[in-house]
């Protein structure tokens, strides 16, 4: 390993050597693209509790641009942050709506969820965590990953749709579907011709031709989620959200049961889901070092978690370590200058919000799919002959698409492991035991009450 000066310790961006900037650049755009879906998603979400959806947006721009820039900065890892789906829905849903809390409230949740994971990083905790997950595992998680997301893309396009029956069915062959399959057979071919930035190319054609549709059938492109840029330019203030977080009325006697339930799911769910992130997008990417860990987790998790600090003094909600940002790593995108490229859009997004609304679920679907099926092939090193490491393997790869969470897939996968593997040493000679690391088995106790108390 070379020798790091004092500042490429202190900020590691510094200690990159001859970086290709067009290929991270083309990275942070890709990645940007595909995830600028919560520029739109987010404000519809959290607005629902009372909060100003103008407002909404450009905290959301803020909060992701800010935390892409720390991530490039401080962990030089190619990692895009914004507010989590899933934890905005059940911010919104389920803490606000169901349980009646205010939003502010709520926000104070998600801040002291960010100050814990601020001393767990610091602490190395979650950075123990992140490594000591055995190899099949982490490309187990690569693998579920992709099926994830590409089950994200096909449910965004319409190709896969709910079915109460049968859970899933294939959807109706509508122009969205068209237009996300013309996107995936532009990525596939310029993929195989080796042209530069393919993946952008298809999310770029695929809009283009989306908001043609618009132009022509305005009222059936909406009916399929395709509307024409409504403007260009336009900015919203943030005063009525920013520094709202109430911890008076959250630590109160009537609230604080309901308050830490609350920051227990918002822990639970942004640590495994970002753990899993990290570990899979990484061992995608070849970025895990001889030992099989992923480099500058430490700072990566640190970035995480003043992420979600500073993103509920904005008055977003938690905000975490996105998996479209592989993405970006499939286009190219290696350091944290692919990072700081995702920011910089984002901050400059919050004046033209309208444009990067506008790009529709079916363009950016293509990417999604086929960077599916680019992190599978990672399943081809996983060693399936050894029952022990494969089945763990299997279910965690099962699982993340079929509970729609990359948490709840490594929940499984991990729980599975330690007891396979537990009760196989049980019964087996001492030179054929396997070496499990007790933090495993910490792991799976807390996985146990985790899916009893919640």
């Amino acid at each position: 390993m070379e020798n790091l000066t004092m500042k490429e310790k202190l900020l590691p961006i510094l200690s990159n050597k001859k970086v290709d900037m067009k290929k991270e650049m083309i990275g942070g755009l890709t990645t940007f693209l595909t995830m600028a879906y919560i520029i739109a998603v987010n404000p519809n979400i959290l607005s629902t509790t009372g909060m100003p959806a103008g407002a909404l947006v450009t905290s959301t721009c803020l909060a992701a641009g800010i935390a892409c820039i720390l991530m490039g900065v401080f962990a030089n890892l190619p990692f895009a942050l914004a507010s989590g789906m899933g934890l905005n829905a059940y911010f919104a849903y389920t803490v606000v709506g169901q349980m009646g809390v205010s939003w502010e409230v709520a926000l104070s949740a998600v801040f002291i969820e960010g100050i814990i994971f601020i001393i767990l990083s610091l602490f190395k905790v979650r950075e123990a965590v992140v490594n000591a997950i055995p190899k099949n595992m982490k490309l187990a998680v690569t693998g579920g990953i992709g099926l994830f997301i590409a089950f994200i893309g096909m449910v965004n396009a319409g190709l896969v749709v709910a079915n109460e029956s049968t859970m899933v069915e294939l959807g109706q062959f509508s122009p969205a579907v068209i237009i996300t399959v013309i996107g995936l057979i532009i990525i596939a071919v310029l993929d195989k011709k080796k042209v530069k930035g393919s993946i952008l190319w298809g999310i770029l054609i695929s809009s283009l031709i989306a908001w043609g549709y618009a132009l022509i059938n305005t009222e059936a492109a909406a009916a399929l989620g395709i509307y024409l840029p409504t403007g260009v330019f336009k900015f919203e203030g943030i005063g009525e959200i920013a520094g709202k977080v109430d911890l008076v009325h959250a630590f109160s006697p009537e609230n604080i049961k309901m308050f830490i339930t609350v920051i227990f799911t918002f822990l639970f769910v942004d640590f495994f889901d970002t753990v899993g992130t990290l570990v899979g997008v990484c061992s995608k990417a070849k970025m895990l070092d001889k030992d099989g860990k992923v480099p500058n987790a430490g700072k990566a998790l640190l970035v995480d978690a003043v992420g979600t600090t500073a993103g509920s003094l904005l008055g977003v909600s938690t905000v975490t370590t996105y998996v479209e940002s592989s993405t970006g790593v499939a286009a190219g995108g290696r350091t944290g200058f692919t990072a700081i490229t995702t920011g910089v859009l984002f901050l400059i997004a919050m004046f033209f919000s309208p444009i990067f609304i506008a790009i529709p679920g079916c363009a950016t679907a293509p990417a999604l799919i086929y960077v599916g099926y680019l992190m599978l092939g990672a399943v081809k090193e996983i060693d399936f002959d050894n029952i022990t490491e494969g089945v763990p393997a299997f279910l965690t790869i099962a699982a993340m698409p079929l509970t729609y969470s990359i948490g709840d897939g490594l929940t499984l996968g991990i729980l599975s492991y330690v007891i396979i593997n537990f009760l196989y040493n049980i019964f087996s000679k001492k030179e054929e035991k396997h070496n499990v690391s007790w933090i495993m088995y910490v792991l799976a106790i807390i996985f146990i009450f985790k899916l009893i108390l919640l």
